[in-house]
């Protein structure tokens, strides 16, 4: 059997209708998954969901766009994937957000709140949305997409990297709990990479510059460099690692 099969296989990725999160619903089809395109724009999943499918020749993903920050719409958005496909295996929590760049005496309460919120308190709501049915068939595998500001300060961006280091412990609390019932949770932290999401660090090419010369690969990173250790950790590939961080950053940390 193929390690990276993700055959009958069924993925929900939040913020996938661009960037990292959708190259991860891109290759989670290839691979064999059924996926859920999902953000705040029903058109914008519906884009890319049809791209999917047309690639793949048959219906593996339906869009359903969902607002992260009401559990409500979080609560139909797994209603509605296990009224089409049954079930959940792969929960991709990639939606996030940073509004605010400052200093952190300046941080206005409202903006600390909604990254909190959006960051860490959605992937807990959705964690436990999908939980007790992985725990019945004894296997399922969490993925978020936190960032390397989880693994360092920042004197700009500190709420932000606060609330990606929250992701990481909320993963591994997770790994800890439901281990014994075969559930496995990781963090992917990425570097700098080539998204709408980081624009202003790679758009200009003296900043390029600056932002990837401490790194050994001397480069900006491309969405599907994330999206292929999203695949390892949906698959049997992946089956023996979990409570994990995996730092995807050409080597920026180091």
């Amino acid at each position: 059997m193929n390690l990276f099969d993700l055959s009958g296989k069924v993925a929900l990725v939040t913020g996938s209708t661009k960037g990292i999160g959708e190259a991860i619903v891109h290759r989670l089809a290839e691979h064999g998954a059924k996926v859920v395109v999902s953000s705040r724009k029903e058109d914008a999943c519906l884009k890319v969901a049809e791209a999917i499918n047309r690639e793949r020749g048959t219906e593996v993903a339906i869009p359903i766009a969902a607002n992260i920050n009401y559990k409500e719409q979080l609560e139909a958005l797994v209603a509605r994937t296990r009224a089409k496909w049954g079930k959940i295996d792969v929960l991709v929590c990639n939606a996030a957000l940073n509004p605010y760049y400052g200093s952190s005496l300046d941080i206005p309460d409202e903006a600390f709140d909604k990254i909190m919120g959006a960051n860490i308190r959605s992937n807990h709501w959705l964690c436990q949305m999908v939980i007790p049915e992985m725990m019945e068939r004894k296997d399922g595998s969490i993925i978020i997409v936190s960032s390397i500001g989880g693994l360092r300060g920042s004197p700009v961006i500190g709420a932000y990297c606060i609330s990606k280091a929250a992701d990481m412990q909320l993963a591994r609390n997770i790994a800890v709990e439901y281990g014994p019932h075969n559930i496995r949770a990781n963090c992917i932290a990425p570097g700098l990479i080539k998204t709408d999401f980081a624009r202003a660090l790679w758009e200009n090419p003296e900043t390029l510059k600056r932002s990837t010369s401490g790194a050994p690969l001397r480069r900006i990173g491309e969405p599907d460099e994330i999206a292929g250790a999203a695949v390892f950790l949906a698959s049997r590939a992946g089956s023996f690692t979990t409570g994990q961080v995996i730092v995807c950053d050409g080597g920026a940390t180091i």
